[in-house]
Protein backbone atom coordinates (compact mmCIF):
# COMPACT_ATOMS: atom_id res chain seq x y z
CA UNK A 1 0.00 0.00 0.00
CA UNK A 2 1.25 3.18 -1.02
CA UNK A 3 1.60 5.31 2.21
CA UNK A 4 0.36 9.40 1.53
CA UNK A 5 3.12 11.97 2.61
CA UNK A 6 2.66 15.47 3.35
CA UNK A 7 5.66 18.46 3.29
CA UNK A 8 4.22 21.20 4.64
CA UNK A 9 5.50 24.74 6.08
CA UNK A 10 4.45 28.07 6.28
CA UNK A 11 3.43 29.02 2.93
CA UNK A 12 3.77 25.90 1.39
CA UNK A 13 6.60 27.73 -1.31
CA UNK A 14 9.93 28.28 0.24
CA UNK A 15 11.05 25.96 2.47
CA UNK A 16 8.66 22.85 1.64
CA UNK A 17 10.05 22.76 -2.09
CA UNK A 18 13.41 22.48 -0.44
CA UNK A 19 12.48 19.93 1.84
CA UNK A 20 10.26 17.94 -1.51
CA UNK A 21 13.20 18.15 -3.62
CA UNK A 22 15.50 16.75 -0.52
CA UNK A 23 13.22 14.21 -0.02
CA UNK A 24 12.44 13.04 -3.63
CA UNK A 25 16.12 12.41 -3.65
CA UNK A 26 16.19 10.34 -0.47
CA UNK A 27 13.08 8.07 -1.30
CA UNK A 28 14.93 7.28 -4.76
CA UNK A 29 18.29 6.39 -2.81
CA UNK A 30 16.98 4.08 -0.72
CA UNK A 31 14.33 2.45 -3.46
CA UNK A 32 11.16 3.81 -1.39
CA UNK A 33 9.74 5.97 -4.10
CA UNK A 34 7.24 3.37 -4.80
CA UNK A 35 6.43 3.50 -1.38
CA UNK A 36 5.01 7.01 -0.95
CA UNK A 37 3.17 9.24 -3.13
CA UNK A 38 4.48 12.94 -1.96
CA UNK A 39 2.26 15.96 -1.19
CA UNK A 40 3.19 19.51 -0.51
CA UNK A 41 1.12 22.50 0.53
CA UNK A 42 0.89 25.19 3.79
CA UNK A 43 0.00 24.10 7.15
CA UNK A 44 -3.75 26.32 7.25
CA UNK A 45 -4.65 24.01 3.97
CA UNK A 46 -3.78 20.94 5.76
CA UNK A 47 -4.97 21.11 9.24
CA UNK A 48 -8.13 19.75 8.88
CA UNK A 49 -6.72 17.53 6.83
CA UNK A 50 -4.18 15.63 9.08
CA UNK A 51 -5.58 12.70 9.43
CA UNK A 52 -5.92 11.99 5.45
CA UNK A 53 -2.14 11.58 5.39
CA UNK A 54 0.34 8.81 6.72
CA UNK A 55 3.30 10.75 7.47
CA UNK A 56 3.48 14.68 7.90
CA UNK A 57 7.00 16.18 8.01
CA UNK A 58 6.68 19.89 8.99
CA UNK A 59 9.45 22.68 8.86
CA UNK A 60 7.08 25.57 10.75
CA UNK A 61 5.62 24.89 14.24
CA UNK A 62 2.16 22.86 14.67
CA UNK A 63 -0.56 23.02 16.94
CA UNK A 64 -0.62 20.67 20.48
CA UNK A 65 -2.67 19.23 19.38
CA UNK A 66 -1.22 17.36 15.98
CA UNK A 67 2.37 17.21 17.19
CA UNK A 68 2.48 13.84 17.99
CA UNK A 69 1.46 12.81 14.15
CA UNK A 70 4.02 15.32 12.70
CA UNK A 71 7.71 14.67 12.19
CA UNK A 72 9.78 18.18 12.17
CA UNK A 73 11.48 18.48 8.91
CA UNK A 74 14.02 21.10 10.02
CA UNK A 75 16.75 18.62 9.48
CA UNK A 76 16.36 18.84 5.66
CA UNK A 77 17.14 22.67 6.57
CA UNK A 78 20.14 22.59 9.29
CA UNK A 79 21.68 18.92 8.45
CA UNK A 80 21.23 18.24 12.14
CA UNK A 81 19.34 15.14 13.00
CA UNK A 82 18.89 14.03 9.55
CA UNK A 83 19.22 10.28 10.50
CA UNK A 84 17.29 10.46 13.39
CA UNK A 85 14.50 12.08 11.21
CA UNK A 86 15.02 9.71 8.14
CA UNK A 87 14.59 6.38 10.22
CA UNK A 88 11.05 7.66 11.82
CA UNK A 89 10.00 8.44 8.20
CA UNK A 90 11.12 5.31 7.05
CA UNK A 91 9.59 3.52 10.40
CA UNK A 92 6.33 4.93 9.21
CA UNK A 93 6.76 3.74 5.61
CA UNK A 94 7.41 0.04 6.44
CA UNK A 95 4.41 0.21 8.94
Amino acid sequence: MTKKLLIMCGTGVATSTVVTGKMKTWLEENGLEDKVTLHQSKISDELNRIDDYDIIVSTTIVPDDIRDKVIDGVPLLTGMGLDEMYDRIEGKINQ
